[in-house]
C-alpha cells in the first residue's frame, strides 16, 4: 500500500477545494488558483477539512498513481496557501541580473546579454549588492512551473567545477576539481 497516498491532506484556512464530475481538482487560495485532473480511477474525497485519495484496486498502475496524485494535490494546496520561492546565485566576475516586469536580463559572460521571458504566473526580482554575487528570486504558487523555470535559467550557464562560475541554486554545493598541477622537473 502506498504510504504517501494514504496520508490525508489538511485544508488550511482561506483555501477552498472543489472536485467536479470530470475528476478535476480545483484549489483556490490567497496566492492563486490551480487545477489538476486526477486520472487512473483514483477518487478524491473531501471530508471534515481533509482531502483523501482512494484507489479502487491494487494494480501496479493504480498504486503508483495514488501516491503521485496525492503529492500533486498536496503541492497545489501548499502553493496557494504559502507559495514557493527559489533563489538563484550568479557566481562570476561581471555577472549581472536585471528584472523588468516579466523579462529577466542576464549578463553571464557571453558577448551579448541573455534575455529570458518568464511566464505570468512567476514573479521575479533581481538583487545586486556591492561586493557580493547577484541573486535572482522566483516566486509562484505552482511548484512544477517554478522548478522548470529555475532549471531553465540555471541551464543558461551551469556552474563549472574548476572555479565554480555560473548560475547555481542558493545552498547548492558544487563539486570542485583540482586544476593543473605544476610540472616537476
Amino acid at each position: 500500500m502506498s504510504r504517501i497516498g494514504k496520508l490525508p491532506i489538511t485544508i488550511p484556512e482561506g483555501v477552498t477545494v472543489n472536485v467536479d464530475k470530470n475528476n478535476v481538482v480545483t484549489v483556490k487560495g490567497p496566492k492563486g488558483e490551480l487545477s489538476q485532473e486526477v486520472k487512473g480511477g483514483i477518487e478524491v474525497k473531501i471530508e471534515d477539512n481533509e482531502i483523501t485519495l482512494v484507489r479502487p484496486s491494487e494494480t501496479k498502475e493504480q498504486r503508483s498513481m495514488h501516491g503521485l496524485y496525492r503529492s500533486l494535490v498536496n503541492n497545489m494546496v501548499e502553493g496557494v496557501s504559502k507559495g514557493y520561492k527559489i533563489e538563484l546565485e550568479l557566481v562570476g566576475v561581471g555577472y549581472r541580473a536585471d528584472a523588468n516586469g516579466q523579462l529577466l536580463e542576464l549578463s553571464i559572460g557571453f558577448s551579448h546579454n541573455v534575455y529570458f521571458q518568464l511566464p505570468d504566473e512567476v514573479k521575479v526580482t533581481a538583487k545586486t549588492e556591492k561586493r557580493s554575487n547577484p541573486f535572482v528570486t522566483l516566486e509562484s504558487c505552482d511548484k512544477q512551473l517554478i522548478g522548470q523555470v529555475a532549471a531553465k535559467i540555471r541551464s543558461l550557464r551551469k556552474p563549472e567545477p574548476y572555479k565554480g562560475k555560473g548560475i547555481k541554486f542558493v545552498g547548492e554545493v558544487i563539486r570542485r576539481k583540482a586544476g593543473k598541477s605544476a610540472a616537476s622537473v
